[in-house]
């Protein structure tokens, strides 16, 4: 057995994973076919965000998940296998992409999910728009894109793992496979002190507003005219702002920004692989699922947080004794709970509590549910997507008003983003308060739900409290 020549962790048993990889040849030459590799290592404590700086390309498709309060953060670099695809389908065929891939993943490490690595193992990354067409052509993601990544590094607590995923077919070069792997490990090896490369500049920008703030307000009480005659009984109205910077937006320095002053949020970033990246800190999951235990969020009412202790205790009691704001989150559980139920889950309600984040606070109650193992996790995304947080309710009627009301293309804001496993192991969140950013420019959005006895002034507020918080990171 050789050791690689890497100190610390870095230990591979090179003569395993070669004989494993010129079996794996030989059968794709036999029949003719091609095989994944995915190959899981424990290394040293590598921060994502570094590696995210050290390895992502332009032309590349890359995505970054980050989870302070849970310890977790996860980064996929490059793609080996990809699906882009558009349409009411989407989410079928992710789910048949995956399967289809897995069919052909042969795995090498420690990959068991109790006494393994974790987030060891394949990993599918998925972005999905908030509908399933766009209307506007030249928005530059896809409908839904889902890649298994060449190379992936996840910490959880004081656990780092890394993945590299080749495709192996008849004609490739076991040699060649084996020094790139150690090529990577010894970049990685020499990231493990390493914090980002974050070039500080001056903030020298111009705000373009998409809707002036009458506009905004206007939808506002057109909706609630559409509320009170019945017509639909909540809607959520996002507004835009565009931000031409005299640079280009440093997207380490914004997504390290949006970890610290969002430490409770889903700090993420996804490429385009075109130069365009999707960037945000959002405080709501969509489901988690971890050894067939789900959770998702109820999160929905809303209040400022108060300048003093007891300013931003007002407004908290304020917000949980609300009529209205109780009423738009009874809606959200409401729909959750019928659409679980509809899979055969059998979803529980949690304690309702407040989320209370760093400029803003939110009703919230988790809701749990055993999933059965014939249940895909991607049918359950594509049953919760859009919930009446992001959409209203009746949701068909509340997307087709969106439409009307929105002259900007929501893309992959207000929607599914997240990753799912081989095991059915999987995080979504829903892509709020969040920025498109390409290049000098950026475009950052924000939402607020309108139901009976909501304010335009108020709800015009805290869509700007939410963009301004955004802002904050991104300059």
């Amino acid at each position: 057995m050789t050791i690689s020549p890497c100190r610390s962790s870095f230990f591979i048993e090179y003569k395993d994973l070669h004989q494993l990889l010129l079996a794996v040849q030989e059968k794709c030459y036999e029949q003719r076919s091609q095989q994944i590799v995915s190959i899981s290592l424990a290394i040293d404590f590598i921060d994502p965000l570094v590696v995210l700086d050290k390895f992502a390309q332009k032309n590349t498709l890359n995505f970054y998940f980050e989870n302070r309060s849970k310890g977790e953060a996860i980064v996929a670099i490059d793609a080996i296998k990809k699906l882009d695809i558009s349409g009411q389908n989407r989410f079928h065929k992710t789910e048949e992409f995956i399967k289809d891939c897995l069919k052909n993943v042969i795995n090498f490490g420690n990959i068991n999910p109790v006494m393994g690595q974790p987030f060891a193992g394949t990993h599918f990354f998925c972005s999905f728009s908030f509908f399933d067409q766009h209307h506007y052509l030249d928005y530059p993601f896809s409908s839904a894109t889902i890649f298994l990544p060449k190379l992936q590094v996840a910490v959880k607590n004081s656990s780092c793992t890394l993945v590299v995923n080749h495709l192996i077919h008849a004609d490739i070069n076991i040699q060649t496979i084996l020094r790139e792997l150690q090529d990577k490990i010894k970049t990685l090896q020499s990231l493990v002190k390493s914090s980002p490369n974050i070039e500080h500049s001056s903030a020298n920008f111009i705000k373009t507003k998409i809707n002036n703030a009458d506009n905004f307000k206007y939808s506002v009480l057109s909706a609630l005219e559409k509320i009170e005659s019945k017509h639909l009984r909540k809607i959520v109205l996002a507004d835009a702002l565009d931000v031409k910077s005299y640079n280009s937006f440093n997207l380490f320095k914004s997504l390290n920004n949006l970890r610290h002053f969002h430490p409770n949020c889903y700090v993420f970033s996804i490429s385009n692989g075109k130069g365009q990246n999707f960037i945000g800190a959002s405080p709501e999951r969509l489901i988690s699922i971890q050894n067939q235990e789900l959770i998702t969020d109820a999160l929905a009412g809303s209040a400022p947080r108060g300048k003093t202790p007891n300013e931003d205790a007002a407004n908290a009691n304020n917000l949980v004794n609300s009529t209205k704001e109780k009423h738009e989150h009874n809606l959200v559980i409401d729909f959750i709970t019928q659409r679980l139920s509809q899979l055969g889950l059998f979803p529980q309600i949690l304690a309702p509590r407040l989320r209370q984040l760093s400029n803003i606070q939110h009703l919230w109650t988790p809701i749990t549910a055993v999933v059965p193992a014939n249940v895909h996790p991607l049918k359950i995304v594509a049953q919760l997507h859009p919930t009446p947080a992001v959409a209203g309710a009746d949701r068909d009627i509340a997307c087709a008003e969106i439409r009307c009301y929105e002259k900007f293309e929501r893309g992959l804001y207000a929607a599914p983003l997240g990753w799912v496993d081989a095991k059915g192991n999987c995080e979504f969140i829903v892509g709020i308060r969040s920025a498109l950013i390409d290049g000098d420019r950026a475009r950052l959005y924000a939402g607020a739900g309108i139901v009976a006895g909501s304010d335009p002034e108020k709800e015009f507020a805290e869509v700007q409290l939410k963009l301004q918080a955004l802002l904050k990171a991104l300059v």
